[in-house]
């Protein structure tokens, strides 16, 4: 994609939406923090529900540190992998406690130490924390960024440097949640929503889709099945043999 059509997608974007924000709920960096360690290969809706009732008593390292891991698998038992990942937020509950005085760090190479963080959550919590301009590469970002031809890539990786490269400094930083958003609700994975895409006229997709397939359930018409060959003509079977009768008994 050029520099101008780039321009364009990106302008595109903020008419839509103006000023995205993430839509983990959260009270401080820390409960930031957690819920995007929460949200690895889940929902935000199953997040918020788990860390709804959860932050109304924690919402500080030092108070999920008494709180306990056995508790806190309680809270969030509904979220895949919550075992591991209660292991890990208590974790660096202990780190932060013990290393930061409670304090979550605004370097990534501090974040990125952490128990159960990685770059994608360390961009995460720099970008809506401490509003740096970073890209977190999650699963829609990265469909975005290679079917729209924005930021091809064959890991998350190069798509995150790609777009650092060719997004304009003005749209940074909100540029993750613009195309967060745009893959969630709009670019989805099966059945992308072009006819209502407001970037439709600058994506260089192909397979765009039109009112049409929605009106027809986006079904593909089936292939006509070819016709049957003619079987072979069964051959008669054999007369069975008469069976011979039982011997009578003496």
């Amino acid at each position: 994609m050029k520099p101008a059509q780039i321009e364009t997608f990106f302008r595109l974007l903020t008419q839509d939406r103006e000023i995205p924000r993430t839509e983990l709920e959260y009270i401080n960096p820390y409960t930031l923090l957690v819920a995007v360690v929460l949200s690895a290969q889940a929902t935000d809706v199953s997040v918020n529900k788990a860390t709804e009732p959860l932050f109304k008593i924690v919402d500080s390292p030092q108070q999920m540190v008494a709180l306990g891991e056995t508790r806190l698998k309680g809270f969030i038992k509904t979220i895949g992998l919550f075992n591991t990942k209660a292991k890990n937020v208590i974790a660096l509950s202990e780190t932060l406690v013990e290393k930061y005085g409670g304090a979550v760090p605004k370097t990534r190479e501090e974040l990125e130490a952490l128990p159960g963080v990685g770059r994608k959550t360390a961009n995460v919590v720099l970008n809506v924390a401490f509003g740096e301009p970073t890209i977190a590469v999650d699963t829609h970002i990265f469909r975005v960024g290679n079917r729209t031809g924005l930021a091809p890539g064959k890991t998350p990786r190069e798509v995150e440097d790609k777009l650092v490269k060719v997004v304009p400094k003005k749209y940074m930083l909100h540029a993750h949640h613009w195309l967060i958003l745009h893959g969630r609700y709009i670019c989805v994975a099966r059945k992308p929503k072009c006819p209502e895409c407001p970037v439709r006229q600058v994506c260089e997709y192909k397979a765009k889709s039109t009112l049409e397939d929605f009106a027809l359930g986006q079904t593909k018409l089936a292939k006509p099945k070819p016709a049957a060959k003619p079987k072979r003509a069964v051959k008669a079977k054999r007369a069975a043999k008469p069976k011979r009768a039982a011997p009578r008994a003496a």
